[in-house]
């Protein structure tokens, strides 16, 4: 491939992590006369971000290009690799996403992965999948598709679907890893480890330290820590999400676990995405406001930390911070392009197809496993079976993705209707009548953004 690759972003001016992945793609050598596009439909957002990209490359004297515009068909034209980071409708919408189901008792920290939440966010941004493959299988039908928007298995899945290669990334895998190698004192470039299992729900099968097992203590430790500290009402914490790539230093700290560490004591494995998270995806954690503040201290509430956001603030820290230091991120997107350029190997986490990788769940699941990626691209690891226990999770929350991208596949809107009742959460507080006057309203409420075919 040739060293000066077409790289596009869309959706370049969204909420804090377009510019950070600026950052990381220039901190690698070979990328430094790359052709930067950056496409966003808010000339107002991406405005910013092409500003501090320029100067970013000025500052350290690069030959790369940063391009910015609002056509889509021009940014994908002749691209080689094409980064998804987009929210569709902005906070505007998200606000639907939550408070629509908080009137109904389903209170989603987050909501942007499973439950009604992340099945609206991904129904209303089918509409401009739909475009983005159109154009792309026209004029970079060859281009690796990295997706970084949630809800990323539903997403990832539908863009796979539509023919486009397309591997979704998180950060989930490098923060918890590196919260526990701290949480133990152990150094974390020394740790070996396996995970897999589905975005925010990935299971750490192996975590090592030479020849010790570091399982044992760190039963031991988090049961000290995040048992007994939350019958003492001592731990509070901080907790983050891969649309707030910022926030991933905070993200993974470990003040704040009891929610993982019921979860491993019950099951046996820890969870790879936040307590915060974790809570939503499973029926166990919050039933009422009285177990919520049990379980989670301190409230962390993604959808008030968006409307509060700074985002010139943030673009003029990462600048300074860039310019001063250019070394990349925990995040994988850069390495992928720089491994698919140089053709020098790198190993990453990746949602990709479930095609003979995890054996006892469905072939239609999206699975978040460790790959290889080269010039040949990227190459996921066949795992086999996970413990049954785990993979019975997992596909609680896979009997909601594949639904919702089923119904944006065929425009069946009782799937809507079925994505949104089976959910964990939402099926262990409503009734089947409450689950379908709720999908009513947040069809309703969302009705314009949607597929013609699912709008009520």
């Amino acid at each position: 491939m040739t060293q000066s690759p077409k790289i596009t972003i869309i959706g370049a001016g969204g909420f804090v992590f377009p510019f950070r992945l600026i950052g990381d793609i220039l901190s690698f050598p070979a990328l430094r006369s790359a052709r930067l596009c950056l496409m966003d439909v808010r000339p107002d957002k991406l405005g910013p971000v092409a500003d501090a990209a320029r100067k970013l490359v000025a500052h350290h004297g690069f030959d790369a290009q940063v391009e910015e515009t609002t056509d889509r068909r021009a940014a994908l034209d002749g691209a080689d690799f094409v980064i998804i980071t987009f929210q569709v409708g902005g906070v505007e919408a998200y606000r639907d996403d939550v408070l629509i189901p908080r009137r109904y008792g389903i209170d989603q920290t987050v909501g942007d992965t499973v439950g009604p939440g992340g099945v609206f966010r991904f129904l209303r941004s089918v509409p401009a999948y739909e475009a983005i493959a159109a154009d792309a299988h026209e004029v970079c039908p060859d281009a690796v598709f990295i997706n970084y928007a949630n809800p990323m298995a539903m997403a990832t899945a539908f863009l796979n679907a539509k023919g486009l290669k397309t591997v979704g990334l998180c950060h989930s895998v490098q923060g918890t890893t590196r919260m526990l190698a701290r949480t133990l004192g152990v150094p974390y470039e020394e740790v070996n480890y396996l995970s897999a299992g589905i975005n925010h729900q990935a299971w750490i099968l192996r975590f090592r330290h030479g020849t010790e097992d570091l399982y044992p203590r760190l039963r031991q430790v988090m049961n000290e820590k995040h048992v007994v500290g939350r019958a003492a009402g001592e731990l509070a914490g901080d907790d983050g999400d891969h649309s707030g790539a910022a926030q991933a230093a905070s993200t993974y700290e470990g003040g704040n676990e009891q929610v993982r560490t019921t979860i491993m004591n019950a099951f046996g494995y820890f969870e790879t995405e936040s307590s915060h998270h974790a809570s939503e995806y499973l029926p166990y954690f919050r039933k009422n406001a009285e177990m919520i503040r049990e379980y989670i201290p301190e409230r962390w509430d993604y959808y008030e930390i968006c409307v509060n956001h700074d985002d010139q603030g943030d673009i003029d820290t990462q600048l300074d911070k860039l310019k001063e230091d250019l070394a990349p991120s925990v995040e994988y997107g850069a390495s992928i392009v720089n491994s698919v350029v140089t053709g020098v190997p790198s190993v990453v986490y990746g949602n990709v197809p479930n095609v003979g990788v995890i054996s006892n769940l469905p072939s239609d699941a999206c699975v978040e496993v460790p790959c290889l990626v080269d010039e040949n691209g990227v190459q996921p690891t066949a795992i086999g079976e996970l413990p049954l226990q785990l993979a019975a999770l997992n596909r609680t929350n896979v009997n909601v993705q594949t639904l919702a991208v089923r119904a944006a596949l065929t425009g069946d809107r009782e799937h809507v209707h079925h994505a949104v009742a089976v959910d964990p959460l939402t099926a262990a507080l409503l009734t089947l009548e409450q689950a379908r006057a709720m999908t009513d309203e947040l069809l309703a409420a969302h009705a314009e953004r949607l597929p013609e075919n699912l709008r009520p």
